[in-house]
């Protein structure tokens, strides 16, 4: 099997996963990395079966330790708020979920990171997300933390999300001076089904839709996200996701580079799925083909989680682009 999974890993593009995983011996020490073993059946995406593709979106095939690390999120974010107080909690819409969280640096007229949580787009709470507001805090700037309906809730509307996230985003700018922030230096990032997201509200034609600027967002940090949901519909995913053609077109990132207005900083870590490696190779080369600014950063020996909670981590690798990226370095 080891040997099936390296040829499955290597045929995908991360060839560099396959050293890591030979090197380490993560079968042997019990924590097999990739799909289970299976016969291999139909491609159904590229050259992976249904097998390998449910598993190319599910994390927990690649890392095992990920319920430690996402109680992490948790306890860090509890000792969080611990040094630097309770943020302000706000109100961005009617329904009960659509709030923000607040934590406000000393600096006046600060620049503004809004963060958008993952979860698979079916779970995750602001609350657990604040871990990353002390780097930006410290730095002199404001870290705001979303909270939107999850997919089940929304009944398998991922659109429904998408909507709140882009009001979430729009009430920050028109309120930005309320809480000492600067309307102008606002910039926004999401990981994993949040990177999704964030990649949705990067591509929103703001006048037409919302009635803000067009360039409302100064820069964006796509972090593990997904921006092409044709193979998102194929896998596992669609079990509680209700695709259908306009939510696949609509929620789909990559197709609407054109609408890309700000610069982007696509990143990833070299432990994630193929999948989630791939998708962000690609939407950073479709939008440098497209002419738009955009860096893309691989980063080596990090799994999916261990990425998010780099952004609290200002020499980590998403901490070290957000505040470069906001010019705080």
């Amino acid at each position: 099997m080891d040997q099936d999974r390296r040829v499955f890993l290597k045929t995908a593009g991360v060839a560099g996963a396959v050293v890591a995983i030979g090197a380490t011996g993560a079968s042997a020490a019990g924590c097999p990395l990739g799909p289970p073993a299976h016969a291999e059946g139909p491609h159904v995406w590229m050259n992976m079966d249904q097998v390998e593709l449910d598993a190319a979106y599910d994390q927990s095939f690649y890392a095992p330790m990920l319920r430690q690390i996402i109680k992490r999120y948790a306890s860090t974010s509890n000792e969080t708020r611990a040094r630097l107080g309770a943020p302000k909690h706000v109100s961005y819409g009617p329904t009960t979920v659509e709030g923000l969280d607040i934590f406000t640096t000393k600096k006046p007229n600060a620049p503004i990171f809004v963060f958008i949580h993952g979860g698979a787009w079916r779970a995750g709470e602001a609350k657990n997300y604040a871990f990353p507001a002390e780097m930006f805090v410290n730095a002199g700037a404001h870290y705001v933390a979303l909270d939107f309906v999850n997919v089940i809730a929304a009944k398998g509307d991922i659109a429904a999300m998408a909507d709140q996230v882009r009001r979430a985003i729009v009430w920050v700018h028109k309120n930005a001076s309320s809480f000492g922030g600067d309307a102008n230096r606002l910039y926004i990032g999401g990981h994993s089904s949040g990177g999704h997201l964030c990649g949705v509200a990067l591509t929103t034609d703001w006048q037409k839709d919302y009635g803000a600027p067009a360039d409302m967002i100064k820069g964006g940090l796509c972090m593990s996200g997904m921006y092409d949901l044709k193979p998102v519909r194929l896998s596992a995913r669609s079990h509680y996701i209700k695709f259908t053609d306009a939510m696949e077109a609509s929620m789909s990132s990559q197709r609407h580079i054109a609408n890309l207005h700000a610069p982007v900083i696509c990143t990833y870590g070299s432990n994630e799925t193929p999948e989630f490696q791939r998708q962000n190779r690609d939407f950073a080369a479709a939008a440098k083909a497209a002419g738009k600014p955009v860096e893309f950063i691989e980063a080596a020996n990090y799994n999916h989680f261990e990425m998010c909670e780099s952004l609290g981590n200002p020499y980590g690798p998403n901490g070290r682009a957000a505040l470069r990226m906001m010019k705080l370095a």
